[in-house]
């Protein structure tokens, strides 16, 4: 039987980061990003306005906040105007936000502090050198690094790349995910229900939290425990899927069929491991060449398959993904109330975790820890983490809380 960090680690190992891949800056949200950018222009490109004014020498604005100072408007500068002019000592330009300031001038009188004019203007305030002007590569040069690798792309960081004029961004792209789940005995939500028969919650749960952890998540829904059928679907999986994950199929009685299906397909090995909830998975690698994805077995309980995905597959998406933090955060908490934890295998008790940085936080079991049940599940936001050693928890007692975020 493996601990869980044995678990994790093999489950890691399998799960190599996807090589980079240059995309375009609007598929590039929600990527990784697989080097460091530089600009290729500065920004700005030129000295400009940042208010609508006029650009002036600021010496030429002495005493005006006393004594309005009154210039004559040589030029009206726009946005789009093509040369910057040369401005001259003792006159003033009118210049749009974001135009270019001429050379000579330093500053910009707000228009709200003048009259207005357009043959000559009365300024009312005094401005000093560089005041209301944005300097060339004041936000960043050409050449400078703007973006590390290693930084997840939201929409501010493709404002700054589109900015910086790159086009095309190098990427970790997000792993393509199928889920499926396995069993003659799965119905999907909506269709009416037989004897013997039930819903099939994991393939939409996983789906899900694939999709949360970073992941193109495709669900295939339930497949049956037949042989031929079951090997048909994955081998279907393998031109789409980086990763496949399956749930259910794998208890040691008669019926259950994935071990043997796998087997001839690529090298996958199941284990028990020492936790809670749950008993067995299966890890390794599907197919050959092109044609392989990493394939994580779930159990087929409904919480324990999203308990090993918390602890084991989420880890590994983010891995290929480029993420440099791999497990999901974690709170240390005290416990709300004592129960029974059994010793040999650590457990993830199903919680709520609350408070604030300066009282602590505490957690509170949902339900009766040893009954897995999704309703409990459901009104978790956490998994209270109890090492194998302990057997009684006791309340105030303190231990890791894995914070569920999918």
């Amino acid at each position: 039987m493996r601990t869980v960090a044995q678990q994790l680690d093999e489950c890691l190992k399998v799960s190599e980061q996807l090589d980079r891949f240059d995309v375009g800056l609007g598929d590039s949200s929600g990527t990784i990003l697989a080097e460091d950018i530089r600009s290729t222009v500065d920004v700005p490109p030129a000295p400009l306005a940042s208010t609508d004014g006029y650009a002036v020498r600021a010496d030429d604005t002495f005493g005006a906040t006393s004594s309005p100072v009154t210039l004559p408007v040589t030029e009206d500068v726009r946005v789009v105007s093509p040369d910057r002019i040369a401005h001259l000592g003792g006159t003033a330009v009118r210049v749009a936000s974001g135009a270019r300031i001429p050379s000579g001038a330093d500053a910009v009188v707000p228009i709200a502090q003048t009259d207005g004019g357009a043959v000559q203007v009365q300024i009312r305030q005094r401005v000093a050198p560089g005041e209301n002007v944005r300097g060339q590569g004041e936000d960043f040069e050409a050449g400078d690094v703007v973006l590390k690798a290693g930084t997840r792309l939201s929409s501010r960081h493709i404002a700054l790349l589109a900015a910086a004029g790159r086009a095309l961004v190098p990427v970790h792209p997000a792993p393509r995910v199928v889920v499926l789940s396995i069993g003659d005995e799965l119905v999907e939500p909506g269709a009416a229900l037989g004897v013997g028969r039930v819903y099939d919650a994991n393939s939409h749960a996983l789906a899900i939290a694939a999709r949360n952890a970073g992941a193109v998540a495709y669900r295939v829904g339930a497949v049956s425990d037949d042989k031929n059928e079951l090997r048909d679907a994955l081998q279907d999986q393998l031109l789409r899927a980086d990763v496949i994950i399956t749930t259910g199929g794998l208890s040691y009685g008669g019926g259950d069929t994935v071990k043997e299906v796998l087997q001839p397909l690529g090298d996958v090995r199941f284990d028990a491991v020492a936790m809670g909830p749950g008993s067995q998975m299966g890890v390794g690698r599907l197919g050959l060449g092109t044609e392989s994805a990493t394939i994580f077995c779930l159990p087929g309980n409904p919480v324990a398959a999203m308990v090993y995905f918390e602890v084991f597959v989420r880890p590994c998406l983010r891995k290929m993904a480029g993420y440099r933090h791999l497990t999901p955060r974690s709170i240390r908490a005290r416990a709300a109330r004592g129960f029974v934890s059994e010793p040999g295998r650590q457990e993830y008790i199903r919680c709520n975790v609350y408070g604030n940085p300066g009282s602590g936080y505490d957690f509170e079991a949902v339900g009766e820890v040893d009954k897995l049940l999704l309703a409990n599940m459901a009104k978790s936001n956490g998994l209270a983490i109890i090492p194998p050693a302990v057997e009684l928890v006791a309340p105030g007692d303190e231990f890791e809380c894995m914070i569920l975020n999918g």
